[in-house]
């Protein structure tokens, strides 16, 4: 044999096994550094990521920043809607007489994520210009820029009927589109000002017909987007809320001063319009009031279920028999709209709402004018409920509708304010400033004429408004009964909200209040 060859065929010997190796340490090695890394990432995941610090919140943007009025605006709303956010922290509400059979949560110094509020089809208000031009002193000349508005507001599950109330510069640019002034911005701030210096320790307004005052007084609020969480309103919106809940929860969703008189539907149905109103903000805020969202579906409830056979509501909430007017209907109509907001379940409430219309529908004459309660009761040379009979069609989707034309038509024709004289029927003109507004157009700016600066001219230094009528009988079906100074600066205050608590709808009709 060739020994090169032998030589090429003997394997080569293999190193020695050492007791690490005969007690399997290699494996052993792989399975602890495993481990390790293992224990290594569990450590990190616990320390950096579990104990991590919630990072700070992103800045609420309003759609405009920076210095000019509405810059100002948004560094107000965003340090108000700081100072509140749910928590578990309670304090008892104590009325006037006794414990309330409720808690409220205590204010903190956060409030939990808003919904973004993009402007209707995308485009903005306008933002405020060089105040040269077209704009009139409100600062919205031609040099504005009709997408400023298009970052993130709050409020964006609001109606989009409501959402024009909630920033400074939105309200301005209606005021202005709307043949307003910012003195009627300003009358409105004194008004709410007013509102709040003169509330009751209890949460309530007036002396007389609590409930339906305070209701009134939430309105307005709620017209100007004050809630729970504004800066200078939101305590005394809180209380407000708070006594007409307490009331409600006492009295299983019945709401007014005293149950026995018989004009206890007209404060239920203002006192459940507010509150349905309250229950749409504070859930938008991430604000609970407990028991506000059971009240006020409880009270809407009530109304449907308590509606007369006429298609009308009556006094004491009569069901056959009894007395039913417009004027009743008008406010539960109302309130069943702001219901229909609230995301609760109602039973019956479209049918209510048909009969409602056609009742309304059976009291109108053939001049186009709302009789009080038929065609031609309650006139008084003057048929002063048809904004009550507009109203409630337009608010139901039913604005282009005949019954709503031929009542333009006599507004515009008949319809007189003068504050100091006959013609001063404000509780009519609470309708009409509405309807008229939502109609829109001619019909519109003839009223705005009208009403407008008899309002300005009537307000007080406090910024209440005076009794009208300078001591003459007031042209009215319905008595209006403001010798009380808080239901006239309710109403007032309402009227010039008017501007932009609702969209006008036009000839068109199709709004949605």
């Amino acid at each position: 044999m060739n020994p090169a060859i032998a030589s090429d065929s003997v394997a080569p010997l293999s190193p020695p096994l050492t007791l690490w190796d005969k007690l399997g340490g290699r494996a052993l090695s792989v399975a602890i550094i495993l481990h390790m890394l293992v224990i290594a990432l569990g450590a990190f995941w616990i320390f950096q990521i579990i104990q991590q610090p919630e990072p700070p919140r992103e800045p609420i943007h309003w759609g405009e920043s920076g210095g000019g009025p509405r810059g100002a605006d948004v560094a107000r709303h965003e340090k108000a809607l700081r100072k509140l956010i749910p928590t578990t922290q309670t304090r008892r509400v104590v009325t006037k007489k006794e414990f309330a059979s409720y808690v409220l949560p205590e204010q903190s110094d956060r409030i939990g994520p808003m919904s973004p509020l993009v402007a209707p089809g995308g485009i903005g208000s306008p933002s405020p210009g060089s105040g040269q031009g077209p704009g009139h002193g409100l600062g919205f000349g031609p040099g504005h820029d009709p997408g400023s508005l298009k970052g993130q507001h709050f409020f964006a599950a609001l109606p989009i009927t409501w959402q024009k109330r909630c920033a400074k510069g939105d309200r301005l640019g209606r005021i202005h589109d709307n043949g307003g002034t910012l003195a009627c911005e300003d009358a409105v701030d004194k008004g709410l000002r007013w509102l709040k210096a003169n509330q009751n320790p209890d949460g309530s307004w007036s002396g007389q017909s609590s409930v339906a005052m305070t209701g009134l007084a939430l309105l307005a609020y709620f017209g100007h987007c004050e809630t729970p969480a504004s800066e200078e309103f939101g305590e005394s919106c809180l209380s407000g809320i708070t006594y007409l809940v307490n009331i409600g929860v006492k009295n299983n969703g019945r709401i007014a001063d005293n149950f026995t008189a018989n004009h206890w539907p007209y404060e239920h149905a203002i006192a459940t319009y507010a509150l349905a109103e309250a229950m749409v903000f504070c859930k938008e805020i991430r604000q609970p009031v407990p028991y506000l969202d059971e009240v006020a579906t409880q009270a809407g409830q009530f109304i449907l279920d308590h509606q007369h056979e006429s298609g009308g509501w009556a006094y004491a909430y009569a069901k056959t028999g009894g007395h039913a007017d417009v004027s009743v209907a008008g406010w539960q109509l109302q309130a069943l709209k702001a219901c229909s907001h609230t995301g609760g379940k109602f039973q019956g409430m479209n049918s209510a709402v048909s009969k409602g219309l056609k009742y309304l529908a059976t009291c109108q004459n053939g001049n186009g004018g709302f009789g009080y309660a038929g065609p031609t009761s309650g006139v008084a040379d003057y048929f002063s409920l048809t904004g009550v009979g507009m109203l409630c069609n337009q608010m139901w989707g039913k604005g282009g509708g005949s019954e709503v034309r031929h009542a333009a038509k006599y507004v515009t024709a008949n319809t007189r304010f003068d504050y100091n004289g006959a013609n001063c029927d404000l509780y009519g003109h609470y309708y009409e400033s509405q309807a008229m507004m939502q109609r829109g157009g001619n019909d519109w700016n003839q009223y705005n004429a009208l009403f407008r600066d008899q309002l300005l001219n009537n307000q007080d230094a406090d910024g209440s408004w005076k009794v009208p009528g300078g001591g003459q009988k007031i042209r009215a079906a319905v008595p209006s009964y403001t010798s009380d100074k808080t239901y006239r600066t309710c109403l007032c205050t309402l009227m010039l909200e008017v501007y932009y608590r609702f969209l006008s709808t036009g000839a068109a009709g199709h709004g949605d209040s």
